[in-house]
């Protein structure tokens, strides 16, 4: 037996003993009193994060539009460094951050959605205006609901110019591409006239300024009409079949004011492989394009 085993040490040791063990219950009470204190706090702050991140989903997030409009910061300087590559702009990550402002806002107001991901559009909207396009005419072909034109409008306002916007696209109610199924909008908004031109109010600019050509691109009524001018710039982003790519792309050579420029939507996205196929034909022949880089799913041409 141990000295502190000893009958007569553990009778000596018991009070001792009695007020330790008394003493750790109230720091123990204490301590769990304080645990919980803190526990409700954490509590409280993640209810907090929960109900803001839900209205930062609904205002940003995949419902109505199918793609998200939350990129990272990784994101954002990847997409500055190909928009620097390709304008030679070093504030491009600031031009950058104006552009996502204006594609957030309109999607916000506006009726229906831009089509594409964040990049690609951010992309795009931050690069035309970078680009110093000779005049004011811009030609897009395919808008679905107008907002990217608006956003574009906006972009060049924004830098200066004053645009005027020509618009052709069959508004059939609902997307076409020859040999892909489209579902129904995400946005549940109708592709129409209506919607368009309503939308298109959202640019700023005046009435005259806007003309919108419904029918396709290679209709030769539609080319007719719209062939009236020199376009400082041209979107491409009506139908991304091979062929569809390079008969606009041949219509492009056309009317492409000299020093224009030519944006090749969805170049290089995997879901639409026609793009940058008929891209790579049409710039191997004669043409008056070259080709000054992309930024995320975007192609752009410069025209001699």
């Amino acid at each position: 037996m141990s000295l502190l085993t000893s009958p007569p040490v553990r009778r000596a040791l018991r009070p001792v003993v009695t007020v330790l063990d008394r003493r750790i219950k109230r720091l123990a009470r204490a301590e769990n009193a304080e645990l919980r204190k803190e526990l409700e706090l954490t509590r409280q702050q993640l209810s907090g994060v929960s109900v803001t991140t839900y209205a930062i989903e609904l205002l940003l997030g995949r419902a109505g539009r199918g793609s998200h409009r939350m990129p990272t910061r990784t994101q954002i300087g990847k997409l500055a460094d190909e928009v620097r590559e390709v304008t030679g702009v070093d504030t491009a990550e600031r031009h950058i951050h104006l552009a996502y402002r204006t594609l957030v806002v309109l999607e916000a107001l506006g009726a229906g959605r831009v089509a594409g991901g964040t990049m690609n559009v951010v992309g795009k909207l931050s690069t035309v205006p970078l680009l110093k396009p000779p005049n004011d005419e811009v030609l897009e072909i395919g808008t679905l609901h107008g907002l990217f034109a608006a956003g574009l409008a906006r972009q060049l306002i924004r830098a200066g110019h004053t645009p005027g916007l020509t618009i052709v696209d069959p508004l059939a109610d609902v997307q076409l591409q020859p040999g892909h199924v489209v579902g129904a909008d995400p946005s549940g908004t109708p592709i129409a006239e209506q919607v368009v031109r309503a939308n298109l109010t959202l640019s700023g600019l005046p009435p005259e300024r806007l003309r919108l050509h419904r029918g396709f691109s290679n209709a030769p009524e539609v080319r007719s009409a719209v062939s009236d001018r020199e376009y400082g710039v041209v979107i491409i982003d009506g139908d991304h079949s091979e062929d569809g790519v390079r008969e606009d792309l041949r219509w492009a050579e056309t009317i492409t004011a000299s020093g224009g420029v030519v944006v090749l939507d969805d170049y290089m996205d995997k879901g639409w492989p026609g793009v940058a196929a008929a891209a790579e034909k049409h710039l191997a022949g004669d043409t008056r394009f070259t080709f000054i880089g992309r930024t995320a799913t975007s192609g752009f041409l410069r025209a001699r």
